[in-house]
This record gives structure tokens, C-alpha cells and sequence, in this order.
């Protein structure tokens, strides 16, 4: 944490394209040192004691979540909505409070289209666990904003997290680890494709934590610099195959929607639908997309206490 606590002191200051750069380098360093487990971890797939399966008896429970870190992926969430309906999925967007300019009007259309919203961080700039302190005076603003956005989802920015402190926020979700991902900043995994329960052992208190389990579009695309979704293909066939929990999190902030020249940290809108489209022709009736919220619904009724 010390690490994280330098860097981010520092990132301001360093050009942003010297950020991606050095990103890149450790990258290459980190993808052939930990191939043995990203972007699979084998024992990721074992289900929690008593595992009974999803609703209606699915294979799989698919949930689509979006953090929102700037104004520019904020302007885009209209252009995915209307590619996520065109195919019939649903998903949940995260949004920053105080960074940009969050807009009332999109939030309240995309509750009313069968979306879902969370809170992302406070300010998105890798200082909300640097001390208690800190911790306890952001906590009760987001608790604050959870209120007036009439939401109980959290999604931490940059997937720092701190799961004990996490319970001082009135959420019943929260999107803030990983099954497997060596390359972010806290690279702690969960280790699992499934949910799990953060708090007593009765659900009276706490939250339910939903790790993502297929790597960021940011870390593909742009620091890895792949140029196919054959990984995430992957990765969700092997996700099915264990009956898991495929949650997928990606960022309005670096898709390209216009098809034109990409910018340094773009890719194509056409990855992401060309990976829906894989999913609705690959597993047609197998999966439960899940809202965030409808999972912690099926979780607390459902899963083995």
C-alpha cells in the first residue's frame, strides 16, 4: 500500500503517456511470471459449500457493469445503453461523484430502461484507503450520494480496496476485487468466480462482494494491447464451464463509438458487442444476466448460509 500511496502522490505529475508506457513494460514483466494463473486461476472455479446453482437452473449468471471515471466516458453512456438494448442485455453503471459532471436526467432514464447505478469512489484519485482518516470522512459523503442517487452499489476506483472498511458504507453490493488479476495496483485475488459474503454469517449485516472474473477492457486493449476479444473468450468459456459468475467491467471512458483513429487509450466499441454477440450465439438460454442488485436478491434467498 505504501507503493499505491507514492503513485498516486506522484501520478498528477507524470505525463500521461509516460504512465501508459511504464504500465506496459511491467505488464510484459507481470503476463509471463504469473501465466500460470491469469487471466485463468484453476482454483478460482470451486464453487462455495453447497452450491445449488443459479435461477431458473442456468449455466451461468452474466452481470455487466461499467465504471464511469471521467467526463468523456460520462457523455458516452447514452451510445451504450443503446447498443446494450439493441441486443437485449442489460447492465449497471458506476459513476464518480466529484469528478465530472453527473447528469440526474441520464441517471433517472437509465433506472427507467431497467438499468442499474452505483457509486464509483468519491473523487476516482487512489486516495480513498490511504489512512482511516481519510476513509471515514469520504465514507460519509459517498453514503451521502448512495442516498441521493438511490443506490446501494459500490465499485472501488482502481479496484483498491479495503473489504472490512467497505462495511461503514450503506451498500448491499460492492464490485471491488478480482478472481485474478496480477496487474492492478492491490493484486490481492479473491480467487473466485463467485460471490461471496463480506459481513455475519446471517446477512443481517455486511454486503455481498461480486469480484470481476473477466479482465478489464483497459488492461486488454490498451495496456496489453490486444487486438481480438480471444480472451475473454477464453476466459468465459472456461468461466461457463465452471458454472461461475461471469462479470465483465468495462469503461465508456476508452471505447472508440465514432470507428474513426483510435487514440492511445481507445478500442473499438466493436469488441465489446462483438463479445455480446458471442455470448447471445454461443449460450443462448444458458445465462441469467444479473443486475448487481438482482444477484445480492438471489444470493441472500438462495445460497448456502
Amino acid at each position: 500500500m505504501l507503493l499505491n500511496r507514492i503513485f498516486y502522490t506522484l501520478k498528477p505529475a507524470i505525463p500521461r503517456r509516460l504512465q501508459i508506457f511504464l504500465r506496459r513494460q511491467v505488464a510484459l514483466y507481470k503476463r509471463k511470471k504469473y501465466a500460470h494463473i491469469w487471466p485463468i486461476d484453476p482454483k478460482a472455479g470451486n464453487p462455495p459449500d453447497g452450491w445449488k446453482g443459479w435461477p431458473d437452473g442456468k449455466q451461468f449468471s452474466l452481470v455487466l457493469s461499467h465504471d464511469v471515471d471521467t467526463q468523456k466516458g460520462n457523455d458516452s453512456v447514452s451510445k451504450l445503453i443503446k447498443i446494450e438494448e439493441e441486443l437485449g442485455f442489460r447492465s449497471s453503471f458506476n459513476f464518480v461523484p466529484e469528478r465530472y459532471q453527473n447528469s440526474n436526467s441520464l441517471q433517472k432514464d437509465l433506472c427507467n430502461k431497467g438499468f442499474g447505478i452505483g457509486v464509483h469512489g468519491l473523487k476516482h484519485d487512489g486516495k480513498l484507503f490511504h489512512s482511516r482518516k481519510i476513509f471515514k470522512q469520504r465514507a460519509a459523503k459517498i453514503n451521502a450520494y448512495l442516498i441521493k442517487w438511490k443506490t446501494n452499489g459500490f465499485s472501488s476506483p482502481s479496484m483498491l480496496h479495503n473489504l472490512d472498511w467497505l462495511k461503514a458504507l450503506n451498500i448491499t453490493h460492492s464490485t471491488s476485487t478480482f478472481d485474478t488479476d496480477p496487474f492492478e495496483p492491490q493484486p490481492d485475488a479473491s480467487r473466485t468466480i463467485f460471490p461471496f459474503w463480506v459481513g455475519d454469517d446471517h446477512y443481517s449485516a455486511g454486503y455481498l462482494e461480486l469480484p470481476y472474473t473477466l479482465p478489464q477492457d483497459h488492461l486488454l486493449f490498451v495496456i496489453l494491447q490486444e487486438k481480438t476479444i480471444d480472451i475473454w473468450k477464453k476466459k468465459l468459456d472456461w468461466i461457463t464451464g465452471n458454472g461461475g459468475m461471469a462479470l465483465l467491467n468495462t469503461h465508456t471512458d476508452y471505447m472508440n463509438f465514432t470507428g474513426g483513429v483510435l487514440s492511445d487509450e481507445e478500442y473499438p466499441v466493436t469488441f465489446y458487442s462483438d463479445f455480446l454477440n458471442y455470448i447471445k450465439q454461443k449460450y443462448s438460454d444458458q445465462y441469467w444476466n444479473a443486475l448487481p442488485s438482482d444477484v445480492v436478491r438471489f444470493w441472500k434467498k438462495s445460497s448456502p448460509r
